[in-house]
């Protein structure tokens, strides 16, 4: 029996709306939450492999907010950019193109988690206006400095054998429910043990929902080549912070030489909680948004 989700009541409550837009030549599933009324627009990026499902127990947390959640070109119901690559530049283009086709390019916020964060810090820094930005767990040191490094060093060596594995071959590993399981327990801090059986029913469900190999394999290279203290100097908005406590991608340390890096930031720090804050605190999240947009 599928583990109950916690947060579905209060999603279940806000007006949602899904639709595909045509961006830069691709299909882009789009799904709208809130009154369309409402006197603030915020737009989220998923983190890397996942879809706009990741980020829905934050947003079942901002009621009173418009938000617009997009699956990345290539993940979820989006389909790949054709002739571009999908990296940092490419999906800051395709993220450009998404806010004028949705008319709220210059007037959204922009939020981005984990990966996101690098997408949306690139997106700002490469000229893409906005009022404000949010980096949830953002990615604030190369990739390979983490207090987990090794994990990461094997997670480069995983998408290698991926990519040179004939192609069906490949595909199956890339989707490996096994390790989907290691990297979910890996993440997950939360001791709650029916929070727990969620989240790794979460990853199950959505974590292999990329549209193709390649596609998979260049945004895998374009996150662990990047990260956001590449281009926080030119993030010239009001940025909001929000990192944990025990990340184990990027430490505390970290994130705070990451605040002073950028023109205005402020950092909230979550206590107790790993990389995944959207799916283990997003009340803690939310409450700082709102504080922040307001």
């Amino acid at each position: 029996m599928p583990a109950p989700s916690p947060y579905a009541a209060a999603l279940q409550a806000i007006p949602r709306r899904d639709r595909d837009l045509e961006v830069l030549g691709a299909r882009t599933h789009v799904v709208e939450y809130g009154p369309l009324d409402a006197p603030r627009t915020l737009v989220v990026v998923h983190g890397f492999r996942g879809d706009h499902h990741g980020l829905e127990p934050v947003i079942a947390q901002l009621p009173e907010l418009r938000i617009i959640a997009p699956d990345l070109p290539g993940f979820g119901a989006s389909a790949p950019l054709p002739d571009r690559e999908h990296d940092i530049a490419g999906y800051a283009a395709w993220l450009d193109a998404l806010l004028g086709a949705l008319e709220v390019r210059g007037t959204a916020a922009l939020l981005g988690h984990s990966f996101g964060s690098i997408v949306v810090a690139g997106a700002i820094a490469g000229g893409v206006p906005t009022p404000r930005s949010v980096l949830v767990n953002p990615i604030g040191q190369p990739a390979l400095s983490g207090p987990r490094g090794i994990l990461t060093r094997a997670a480069v060596a995983f998408y290698r054998l991926g990519a040179a594995l004939p192609e069906r071959a490949g595909f199956a590993l890339l989707r490996s429910r096994l390790i989907t399981r290691i990297m979910s327990e890996s993440m997950a801090k939360t001791r709650q043990k029916a929070l727990r059986r969620w989240i790794h029913e979460e990853h199950d469900r959505y974590f292999s929902g990329f549209a193709d190999r390649d596609t998979l394999l260049q945004a895998f290279r374009a996150s662990v080549s990047h990260d956001v203290s590449d281009y926080a100097a030119e993030v010239r908005v009001p940025t909001l912070l929000i990192a944990a406590e025990d990340d184990d991608i990027t430490p505390l340390a970290a994130q705070h030489r990451l605040e002073r890096l950028f023109p205005d930031a402020r950092l909230v720090v979550v206590p107790g909680v790993g990389h995944l804050i959207h799916y283990e605190s997003p009340v803690a999240a939310a409450r700082a948004i709102r504080a922040f947009l307001a």
